[in-house]
C-alpha cells in the first residue's frame, strides 16, 4: 500500500492524461495490487445471468482499448469493463481533455470516444484469459449518419470474446449522442442492438448506460423502452454536466464530470429507476463510489451491483479489496446472508427525496 501511495503521488505531479497512460503500463508490469477477485457468500452475487464473486466492478473509461485486460481482473473486481469502442479509430478530443480536481476528489473528461477501433481491441479481447467477467462499452462514431448501427457493428464484431455489452448513448463528450436517450429514438437503437444480440452463437447480457441529467419523465421514458426491447440492465449513471458545490479551479473545463460530487445525484436515480421499474430491471450503480459506506448506499438504493473508476486516481487499486471487505461487513452487522436480500431497501425513501 505505501508503494502505491508513493506511485500515486508521483503521477499526480503529471499531467492527467499521461499519468492514465503510465498506470495501464504500470498495471501491464504488475505494479499493482492483484488479490485476485474479493469473494464471499454475502458477496457472491447473480446480475442478468452473470455469476460475479463480488458486486464490485470496473467502470467504462479506464481501459479504453482492452490492453490491461488481465491484470485487471487480478485487481479485486468482481467483474470489469472496457471500452468505449467505436467501429472505426477515431482520435478523440484535442488534449488536454482530462483534469484532476483534488480539491473535490473528481475529475471532468471530454475524451469524445478515443480509441483504436473494434477490430483491434476485438483481437485484443479474444486473447483474454477465459476466467473473469469482461463487458464491452459500444459506442458511435463522432461523424456517422448511422449512430444507431454503429453499436450494432461493435456488438456483431466483439460479441463472441465478451460476457456482457453496454449502449452508451449518454456520454456528454459526442455532440447529440444524448439526444439517443429519447423514447421513440431509444427503443428503435435498443431493438437494432437486441436483434444483433440474437445472433451471436452466445447470446450476452446488454445494459444501457444513462445519464445523470435525467427528469422522472424522461427516466420513466427510458424504463418503458428497456422493458419493451428486453434488454439485460441498466447503468446508472455516466458522467454528469452539472457542477453544483465545486471547490476546484478547474470546475470551469468542458466535459463530464465524475467522482464524489456525482454520488448523491446518480444514487437518486438508481433509486428512482429502481422504483420506477418496480424492481424488475437489474441496475448497476455507478458515480461517485469510493468507501464501502457509499458502496452499500448504492446498494440499498437499488442496484445489484456497482462500479467505480474515477475514485482509484485518489486512491489506487488497493482501494476494492478494502471497498469490499467493508462492504462484506455492512452486510453482515445488518443481518443479510447475500447482497441481493440489501437491493433497494431504501429506494423508496430515496426516490421520495428526488
Amino acid at each position: 500500500m505505501r508503494l502505491e501511495s508513493l506511485g500515486l503521488a508521483a503521477l499526480h505531479r503529471l499531467d492527467p492524461e499521461t499519468a492514465h497512460g503510465l498506470s495501464l503500463r504500470a498495471l501491464r508490469a504488475g505494479l499493482a495490487p492483484a488479490p485476485g477477485p474479493v469473494t464471499s457468500p454475502r458477496l457472491a452475487t447473480r446480475v442478468a445471468g452473470l455469476d460475479l464473486p463480488n458486486p464490485l466492478g470496473l467502470a467504462a473509461g479506464l481501459d479504453k482499448n482492452a490492453t490491461a485486460v488481465a491484470p485487471l481482473l487480478r485487481c479485486g473486481f468482481g467483474f470489469i469493463e472496457v471500452g468505449a469502442a467505436t467501429p472505426r479509430p477515431q482520435p478523440g478530443n484535442p488534449r488536454p481533455r482530462l483534469f484532476r480536481l483534488t480539491a473535490d476528489q473528481a475529475a471532468i473528461n471530454r475524451f469524445g470516444f478515443n480509441n483504436d477501433g473494434v477490430d483491434v481491441i476485438a483481437a485484443r479481447l479474444a486473447n483474454r484469459p477465459a476466467a473473469g467477467i469482461v463487458g464491452l462499452n459500444l459506442g458511435a462514431n463522432k461523424d456517422s449518419t448511422d449512430r444507431a448501427g454503429d453499436f450494432c457493428t461493435v456488438l456483431e464484431t466483439a460479441g463472441p470474446f465478451i460476457d456482457f455489452a453496454t449502449v452508451n448513448v449518454s456520454s456528454p463528450n459526442t455532440e447529440k449522442l444524448r439526444d439517443l436517450q429519447g423514447k421513440a429514438a431509444l427503443t428503435e437503437l435498443l431493438a437494432g442492438v437486441m436483434r444483433t444480440r440474437a445472433t451471436l452463437a452466445r447470446p450476452i447480457p446488454v445494459f444501457l448506460k444513462i445519464a445523470p441529467d435525467l427528469g422522472q419523465s424522461e427516466l420513466a421514458d427510458i424504463v418503458e423502452a428497456a422493458a419493451a426491447t428486453g434488454i439485460s440492465g441498466i447503468i446508472a449513471t455516466n458522467t454528469t454536466l452539472a457542477r453544483d458545490g465545486l471547490a476546484d479551479p478547474a470546475r470551469a473545463e468542458a466535459g463530464g464530470l465524475s467522482g464524489q460530487p456525482l454520488f448523491e445525484r446518480s444514487t437518486r436515480i438508481v433509486a428512482l429507476v429502481h422504483q420506477l421499474s418496480s424492481g424488475r430491471i437489474p441496475l448497476i450503480g455507478v458515480g461517485g463510489i469510493g468507501t464501502a459506506d457509499q458502496a452499500y448506499a448504492k446498494i440499498r438504493a437499488g442496484a445489484s451491483a456497482l462500479q467505480i473508476y474515477t475514485a482509484l486516481i485518489f486512491g489506487g487499486m488497493g482501494m476494492v479489496p478494502a471497498i469490499l471487505r467493508g462492504l462484506d461487513g455492512h452486510l453482515a452487522r445488518d443481518g443479510f446472508a447475500n447482497i441481493s436480500e440489501a437491493v433497494g431497501v431504501d429506494a423508496a425513501k430515496i426516490a421520495a427525496t428526488a
